[in-house]
């Protein structure tokens, strides 16, 4: 029945896309816009929410920026409504003027942006026109405001229970691979033989969230080496001619790439529950493995030293490594959290800083970012918890002894 009912649907949904694409309205798409938002029926609102759609893939920056802004000044709440609902819920808590106030606190272009959503594929076109939102709102207060609807409503959308984690391997598509070469945002992925090096030896994993609505289009993906005890350099875990080693003989995974693939889901977090589930996907498969740790860039480091008017020697080891503990450990924003965003990301997942590494990527990115140190964060399943609850109550970084040392040592030469 199942079986015979996707048919159906298959047929139903091929058939009428078909028949509504033939239809074209040619009135303003504010107009569209407020009859999608007042239609009672399924089949006129999938019809307009098409239109729209349709009509926004055509726009040029400057008139995207005018839709957005009639979404965010003509499509935004009541303040009298809202005053008047709660005023009303006060009086009295009821079924009714909860709902109430609930329906005046909701602005029309929530609304909008569900209606949309009804459309085949429209998750993807509306992933895209934040997109276009986050590069053209950058800043303008009344767009950031509209932003936050569309965050709003993909923090339910693209909610953990509704991603699934795929393995992604040398036997994947292409088309999904040669998106796994563009996405790559750490370590660049310079051909297909080097993609291949990745993903098909023994000791290489890679996994990514999906989400039904995007089928063929990765979220976030994570890759993984499989090695034996804490590699010192991703010019090693990445060498053509390295030693490839069974997996079941492996004792650690090492992390040492986290790419997230949509910039219109920026905001949305998908690492941490990633990384959770490939530690326990991973320990499952391999009992063998103790030590869960990334292998990551300080992509702050040689602009903050440069900052501090700080003077470093890429080529003395020891006096790098102290200098990146004592910034990864000191170096805080205002809101009091870490300066740098990878070890922001990290200990806010509960890892702890583990040990840091001297000539660790010597690529012309890494010399830039961070005089070629790397860090190895730390995933103690035992203590991640913990570690987050410290980290996001009062900030506290977690720490290994040898980090205090360094980052110790770093401060005693400064006075």
């Amino acid at each position: 029945m199942t079986f015979l009912a996707d048919i159906l649907s298959t047929v139903f949904e091929r058939r009428y896309r078909f028949r509504m694409s033939d239809k074209t309205d040619d009135r303003p798409l504010e107009a569209l816009v407020a009859d999608l938002i007042g239609a009672t029926g399924e089949v006129s609102g999938v019809t307009m929410a098409r239109q729209i759609l349709s009509r926004y893939a055509t726009l040029d920056d400057a008139e995207k920026q005018a839709f957005f802004h009639h979404l965010a000044e003509d499509l935004t709440i009541s303040v009298p409504a809202v005053r008047a609902a709660l005023e009303t819920y006060e009086m009295g808590q009821s079924k009714a003027s909860y709902r109430a106030f609930m329906e005046a606190a909701e602005p029309p272009r929530q609304e909008l942006i569900r209606r949309l959503n009804q459309v085949p594929d429209a998750t993807r076109s509306l992933v895209r026109m934040r997109e276009d939102l986050l590069r053209l709102g950058r800043d303008d207060d009344a767009l950031q405001a509209l932003d936050l609807d569309f965050r709003h409503l993909f923090g339910s959308w693209f909610n953990r229970g509704f991603l699934v984690l795929r393995p992604v391997s040398w036997e994947s598509p292409a088309q999904f691979l040669e998106k796994i070469i563009a996405y790559e945002a750490v370590h660049a992925i310079d051909s297909w033989d080097d993609l291949r090096r990745r993903l098909e030896p023994a000791d290489r994993r890679c996994f990514a969230f999906l989400h039904p609505a995007m089928p063929d289009e990765p979220l976030i993906f994570v890759e993984v080496a499989l090695t034996k005890g804490l590699p010192g350099s991703i010019q090693d875990l990445l060498a053509e001619n390295r030693e490839v080693i069974d997996a079941d003989r492996a004792d650690t995974a090492v992390f040492y790439s986290i790419s997230n693939c949509q910039e219109g889901l920026a905001g949305i977090s998908f690492g941490n529950s990633l990384i959770k589930q490939v530690v326990t996907d991973l320990s499952i498969e391999l009992p063998g493995l103790k030590t869960f740790v990334t292998l990551s860039p300080i992509p702050g480091l040689v602009r903050k030293l440069k900052a501090d008017g700080r003077q470093y020697d890429p080529t003395d080891d020891e006096k790098m490594r102290s200098l990146a503990a004592n910034y990864l450990m000191t170096a805080k924003r205002e809101d009091g959290l870490p300066l740098d965003p990878v070890a922001r990301f990290h200990l806010g997942n509960g890892a702890m800083i583990h040990q840091v590494h001297a000539g660790a990527d010597i690529s012309e990115k890494g010399m830039q970012q961070s005089a070629g140190v790397m860090v190895n964060y730390l995933y103690d399943l035992a203590k991640v918890t913990q570690n987050h609850e410290r980290f996001a109550s009062s900030h506290t970084i977690a720490a290994s002894s040898e980090i205090r040392s360094l980052s110790a040592a770093a401060e005693e030469a400064l006075a």
